[in-house]
């Protein structure tokens, strides 16, 4: 069973995992960064102790937690020898594979959410990816996952992989075409409260049903003349422009 966790990392997953951890009664006995004050910061918080160099690693956990930036993780564990301690690391696109010469029994821990520092995520809805290269670990891990959520799904690097190139269509890039759509209303003084209704009820409709069974829009309707006029509005941002064809074009040329 899994009750000590060490993380190594102090950014924004660590900072959400740490304390959804802690609040289901594991122990963290030590957060690892680079950045000193950043780990100060986040023991401080989970009444662990802290480190920046990963020399000074404990090896006392039995559960070793990467959660950092995906391109570090393959340097971090490379500079790791836990033997037979647990070590995951919550990326989603990287293989589980990069931890192997790292210790002896390795995994992924990987919750399909977006963090930020200032915001405690409730982590029973969230599902959380699991994946180890033994089955004692595997059966560890969804101990552990079944503490946090009620949505534990085992998963192969490759099949995490398409997911999480999944997510950030379906998460960062919808955000940014919100970015877009306030930069346009605040060109105009027009409040972007407005659009508000507009965004809750497709999110809604797409709880009922398919995304592509709700899409609507003049590109779906082939309204050439509305899009055209769009297009005009657009014609100074070559880089909105080419954007905004270039998902018309999609639109019209799926099977809807």
């Amino acid at each position: 069973m899994i009750r000590t966790v060490t993380l190594i990392g102090s950014g924004n997953v660590a900072h959400n995992l740490g304390v959804a951890l802690q609040n289901k009664g594991l122990k963290v006995n030590e957060v690892f960064s680079r950045t000193k004050k950043n780990a100060k910061l986040l023991a401080e918080k989970l009444d662990a102790n802290f480190i920046d160099e990963l020399a000074l690693l404990n090896q006392e956990s039995d559960l070793y937690i990467v959660a950092s930036s995906d391109n570090s993780i393959a340097q971090i564990a490379s500079q790791i020898r836990l033997k037979d301690k647990i070590l995951v690391h919550t990326s989603g696109s990287v293989e589980m594979e990069v931890l192997r010469n790292s210790s002896n029994f390795v995994g992924c821990f990987y919750p399909l959410q977006t963090f930020t520092k200032d915001h405690q995520t409730d982590f029973s809805e969230v599902p959380v990816c699991i994946e180890s290269n033994n089955e004692k670990t595997l059966s560890k891990l969804e101990n552990l996952s079944q503490k946090l959520t009620a949505r534990t799904i085992h998963m192969s690097s490759i099949q995490r992989q398409k997911l999480h190139l999944a997510a950030v269509f379906v998460s960062n890039f919808v955000n940014y075409m919100q970015v877009i759509g306030q930069d346009l209303c605040k060109e105009q003084g027009v409040e972007f409260e407005l659009l508000k209704p507009l965004i809750r009820e497709v999110f809604d409709k797409n709880e009922l049903r398919t995304a592509r069974e709700n899409q609507t829009g003049p590109a779906l309707r082939g309204d050439s003349f509305t899009m055209n006029r769009h297009l005009e509005i657009l014609k100074k941002d070559k880089q909105l422009y080419k954007l905004y064809s270039l998902i018309s074009d999609m639109i019209e040329s799926r099977k809807f």
